[in-house]
């Protein structure tokens, strides 16, 4: 057996540990990069660390510090319940607040399963309370993180950007942004009209109820065991503490929108310049922020650098070039285009998405460069197929959907979640290649 397939075969066998065994990818690929790099690569500490991408590490760091500050002080409460009132008790346009909600704290750098973790506890609750179906709520929370997860300052962006500009690739920062952004408003759109959102707009909701939905008790209405025949009108509630513009989020706010601007507009580096902005709301607010770093998002942190300094080693010793040839050597261009799309798709639906991005572009790199496929287009289509089908309850965004559902039969809501995820690996690997793919073919 050739040593560029023992190095593929442990990285299969490394999505399959990972997955059925609940350990971090990243660990597991670091002990893989070690094995294989030592024994079968003949590598030694400095080849195998060569592949360890510091410049990602600092802004999974940095973006993800920034956000946890945000998180600590209240200012993604906040943004929560002002995007909320906006609505005006609307009950059709709540799941498309959550929508909006998930992507836009995507797109300011929170990790995908950290805003679906904020946002679908109060998504559910609002779905359960107003008879809206789970399953539409819950998969507009989990397409609305991935819509908004390719900005060029978003931890997926900043990934699959900085793995374009290592390879040498041509790369696209806004088409990425803007083809998951289209991908996944779409299909959130079909699901809305398949499960019964127009129906919504024959409802109205208490502003006030939809506030405070999720996060606390809005009250009886007509409980029973009220000793009083007829309740007094309450007094007019205080502002609550979520819905109040403190110094320190207002503060968060102009750092969230001066990342931006550095980032866009200035072209610093995103993951440099959370860091910087991060330590300065630390320093003025050292009590909010005390517990931020402990919340970074480690385990990601670890996953995405272990998986790709296995991906260098792959590098190192040439399995990536053998790989890529291999893919080229179908002599189907297209054909192996959409194999590609669906290997991301059906691997990630039961492994790390970011894993899965971090191995499967570079494997691309060698079919890509014999340049009868769009490099932008099919980065494009693998990032899209590969995050899109997040939905599938044995991801982390669609377990944390399910864990979040209250008052539901958990066993049909799971096959509920299952079956879409099913209907999503299908068929949205298959239009992507046809949209994004086949138009910049020849």
């Amino acid at each position: 057996m050739s040593a560029e397939l023992i190095s593929i075969l442990v990285l299969v066998v490394v999505f399959v540990i990972a997955t059925t065994r609940s350990i971090n990818m990243g660990a597991l690929a670091f002990a893989a990069a070690f094995g294989v790099g030592e024994l079968v690569a003949d590598l030694d500490a400095d080849g195998i660390f060569a592949g360890f991408p510091g410049d990602l590490f600092v802004v999974l760091v940095g973006v993800t510090y920034l956000f946890a500050i945000a998180r600590a002080n209240g200012t993604t409460d906040w943004l929560v319940h002002a995007s909320i009132r906006l609505v005006g008790g609307r009950i059709a346009f709540i799941p498309w607040v959550m929508f909006v909600i998930t992507g836009a704290l995507t797109a300011i750098g929170a990790v995908s399963p950290a805003a679906v973790a904020i946002v679908a506890p109060i998504a559910l609750s609002f779905a359960a309370r107003y008879s809206i179906s789970p399953l539409l709520m819950g998969a507009m929370v989990v397409h609305g993180a991935q819509g908004g997860g390719f900005s060029p300052i978003s931890i997926y962006g900043s990934i699959v950007n900085g793995i374009v500009e290592r390879e040498n690739l041509p790369g696209n920062e806004l088409a990425l942004f803007f083809a998951s952004l289209v991908a996944n408003l779409i299909i959130a759109a079909v699901v809305f009209v398949l499960f019964g959102g127009l129906k919504l707009a024959r409802h109205r909701a208490d502003t006030l109820a939809l506030a405070g939905a999720g996060t606390r008790s809005t009250g009886s209405t007509g409980d029973s065991s009220d000793k009083s025949p007829a309740p007094e009108p309450e007094p007019e509630p205080e502002p609550d503490e979520d819905t109040r513009l403190t110094p320190p989020r207002i503060a968060t706010l102009i750092a969230l929108v001066a990342l931006v601007v550095a980032v866009l507009v200035f072209d610093l580096d995103a993951g440099l310049t959370a860091v910087s902005l991060a330590v300065v709301l630390s320093a003025v607010w050292p009590d909010t922020s005390r517990k931020a770093v402990g919340e970074i998002a480690w385990p990601t942190v670890l996953l995405i650098c272990g998986v790709l300094t296995y991906v260098g080693v792959l590098e190192e010793m040439g399995t990536i070039k053998w790989a890529g040839e291999g893919v080229g050597d179908i002599g189907v261009p297209l054909l192996a285009a959409v194999l590609l799309c669906y290997i991301g798709a059906i691997i990630s639906a039961f492994a790390s998405s970011v894993g899965i991005m971090g191995a499967l572009i570079p494997l691309a790199v060698p079919f890509l460069a014999q340049g009868e496929i769009g490099a932008v287009g099919m980065i494009a289509a693998l990032a899209v197929s590969a995050t899109v089908v997040d939905v599938s309850p044995f991801s982390t965004n669609g377990a944390l959907v399910l864990a979040a559902a209250p008052d539901v039969d958990r066993e049909r809501f799971f096959r509920q979640l299952m079956i879409y995820g099913g209907i999503v690996v299908a068929v949205v690997p298959a239009v992507v290649w046809l949209v994004l793919v086949v138009p910049g073919f020849g």
